[in-house]
């Protein structure tokens, strides 16, 4: 069985990594993508991951395709056609990102390539937002949430939220809040909650989605840590100071790291789960995450099992 299914964009991170002596900026091709990050750290973490999307038919595709593998990601579910989506992003003074994205393959998996086998077989199907943006990769999506929520599995979201790949705020409000009805646990920032449910307020907000039907609310911090709502009860974990180098792929390797632990519980894995393991959880996530953002690119910053749990990791 495969413990975390994820759907969505993998694609080209042409990260800045600084500039030559003409002052011109310099650009990494790291391997990125939401769900592909989260499958990604995941599996380094432990778990037993596999990615359905969707590569161009090019030399970055075959490349996208050789990291999953090399990162123990199953990437036989991994469609090609046309050219491979890019984003580039911007790095800051404070390792905080800006994007433009330029989109290719990612928006034409269709509901017919994705596996339904591999979905019923999956303890956790996860997805983000970027793929409800456009073209028939939303019904690839939505599919794939409701054959794996009719399946038992749980399902994760991350509502992720691109401005630059909306037509406008009113229409990403439409289609990330759709799929709340079919979640079971939900990642998002701060700046997020209000956009979903029209409340600043972490507690208020979170209650809201609860009331939705999301069992666990994650609500990440930045260096401060994680907000948390479970079974009605409120709590933050704390963060790990680091310095910063890049924060690009940090709240995947949260998400991830959280998912691959939750994961070696039982079948079910938040089946009796209480407040103290579960904080447990998102201190191991938090570490992660802490990890990656003293790195640069996203699943190359990504942190080992053998960094976060030597001991453990060796036995």
């Amino acid at each position: 069985m495969t413990d975390i299914t994820a759907i969505g964009e993998i694609l080209i991170d042409l990260t800045q990594t600084g500039f030559n002596e003409a002052n011109v900026p310099l650009f990494a091709a790291n391997p990125g993508g939401a769900p592909a990050n989260v499958a990604a750290a995941a599996s380094r973490l432990g778990a037993r991951t596999a990615f359905i999307g969707k590569v161009g038919a090019d030399g970055f595709g075959g490349y996208l395709r050789r990291v999953l593998e090399e990162n123990g990601v199953n990437a036989a579910h991994l469609r090609s056609g046309g050219a491979t989506t890019m984003a580039i992003v911007s790095v800051d003074g404070t390792g905080e990102r800006s994007f433009q994205f330029l989109r290719g393959a990612d928006c034409d998996l269709t509901p017919e390539e994705v596996d339904e086998s591999l979905l019923r077989e999956s303890r956790v199907l996860h997805f983000g937002s970027v793929s409800l943006t456009k073209g028939v990769a939303r019904s690839a999506t939505i599919f794939a949430a409701r054959t794996a929520r009719e399946a038992g599995a749980l399902v994760s979201y991350d509502p992720n939220y691109r401005p630059a790949l909306w037509r406008s705020e009113k229409d990403a409000l439409e289609w990330m809040r759709l799929p709340l009805p079919l979640v079971d646990i939900i990642k998002l920032s701060e700046e997020e909650l209000p956009l979903l449910t029209g409340l600043k307020d972490l507690e208020a907000g979170s209650r809201a989605l609860e009331e939705q039907g999301v069992s666990l609310v994650l609500i990440t911090l930045g260096g401060a840590g994680v907000f948390c709502r479970w079974r009605g009860e409120c709590f933050t974990v704390p963060g790990v100071p680091v310095k910063v180098a890049d924060t690009n792929g940090a709240g995947d390797t949260f998400l991830g790291a959280a998912l691959s632990r939750l994961c070696r519980r039982r079948e079910k894995p938040l089946e009796d789960l209480e407040r103290l393991e579960l904080e447990e959880i998102l201190a191991f996530a938090n570490r992660a995450a802490s990890l990656t953002c003293s790195r640069s690119g996203a699943i190359p910053a990504m942190p080992s099992l053998q960094e976060l749990e030597p001991v453990e990791a060796g036995s």
